[in-house]
């Protein structure tokens, strides 16, 4: 296949050449990306810690009880746990409001904080929502400020310049969000994850995330995970080395991802995102309405119609991701450092762009 070929070539580095490969608006080789909806092959069964989350605290989650999710698991690969969504009907449609009208508020912190001023970026939903609603088709319509988002971060605020967290840029972690990150985790048998820092990425069909190591935490003994909603995308699972050639699977909306042990400091990227395989405008899990009886002390709460008009508007052509990491083990502090005042680049590959025909724009820029 051309994929396996791309690996064998001679020159760049074999991930940066499959990257490059799935890059391609025209790449229609996908034969070799692995799709956990039909396992088989190099993915196996991964047993889950069942008895570690309750039902009760799975529905308060919105997720389904862990007897009930699918697994799996990469030879090659320990430590890395894919689970093909877990959530309740209805309830990825929290995360997505979350994403889009909640997180990106401050005192949070998003690229458009970096380069606008205070007040252009005070309620962004606000801001948003009518123009979101009436778009149509056309490339060539005047983006919204929540088209604009690429990236917000949570609890300690990744700097991307120094690529380090610091004790002195740090707000309140959303408490929705900890819950669900932390029965997730506990069901894959890291009881007492605390999730502490948060990184969410704004996709669109013409972005790409570039090859990178998430490194930057003090505790690496504590798993990655990672949350996807909306359109689908290739994800790339290499080695401890570039040279090694990756592993390109699918993430489908409401798929979670876990990166722990050996898998926790791989290089991995995402280089195209893809119109979700259903062939319809979105995916049929994000058509499903939340139930009207959720549970007492359920963190999901139910989106109006309106709102939820706004979400299925920009998810149309669009991805959301959560990356969700414990930054210090139990009792470690950052060591000494000089004040960093938190600004930096994008995570976005270098080629991110307006569309696939426009000039190339730097990272950062909005």
């Amino acid at each position: 296949m051309a994929a396996a070929a791309l690996t064998r070539e001679g020159g760049e580095d074999a991930f940066r050449r499959l990257f490059r490969f799935y890059r391609q608006r025209d790449a229609s080789d996908l034969r070799g990306v692995v799709d956990f909806s039909a396992p088989g092959g190099q993915v196996f069964r991964s047993q889950l810690s069942i008895s570690s989350v309750s039902d009760q605290d799975a529905y308060r989650a919105g997720l389904q009880p862990v007897s009930q999710w699918k697994a799996y698991g990469l030879s090659g690969y320990p430590g890395f746990i894919f689970i093909p969504n877990p959530f309740l009907p209805g309830c990825q449609r929290h995360w997505v409001k979350q994403c889009l009208k909640l997180y990106p508020e401050k005192p949070n912190v998003c690229n458009l904080h970096l380069h606008m001023a205070p007040e252009k970026t005070t309620d962004l939903w606000g801001q948003s929502k009518e123009q979101l609603r009436r778009k149509g088709s056309s490339k060539w319509e005047p983006r919204s400020l929540l088209e604009k988002l690429r990236w917000v971060t949570l609890g300690y605020h990744y700097n991307w310049d120094t690529k380090k967290y610091s004790a002195n840029h740090h707000t309140p972690f959303p408490s929705d969000l900890a819950f669900l990150s932390e029965q997730v985790a506990a069901a894959c048998g890291f009881r007492g994850f605390q999730a502490q820092a948060g990184i969410l990425n704004y996709y669109h069909f013409d972005s790409s995330l570039g090859i990178h190591v998430d490194e930057s935490e003090l505790d690496h003994s504590r798993p990655l995970l990672s949350f996807s909603f909306g359109q689908s995308s290739i994800f790339l699972l290499g080695g401890l080395k570039r040279e090694e050639a990756p592993t390109a699977m699918f993430m489908h909306s409401g798929d979670i991802m876990v990166m722990s042990g050996f898998s926790r400091l791989l290089y991995h990227a995402v280089p195209r995102v893809l119109p979700n395989p259903e062939g319809t405008a979105l995916p049929s899990c994000l058509d499903q309405a939340l139930s009207s009886d959720l549970p007492a002390g359920s963190v999901i709460e139910h989106s109006s119609d309106e709102d939820w008009q706004v979400c299925a508007k920009y998810l149309q052509s669009s991805r959301i991701n959560m990356t969700i990491r414990q930054v210090l083990a139990e009792g470690q502090k950052f060591p000494e450092e000089s004040g960093t005042n938190g600004k930096g680049q994008a995570p976005f590959e270098d080629s991110y762009h307006e569309n696939s025909k426009a000039k190339r724009h730097k990272p950062n820029r909005v």
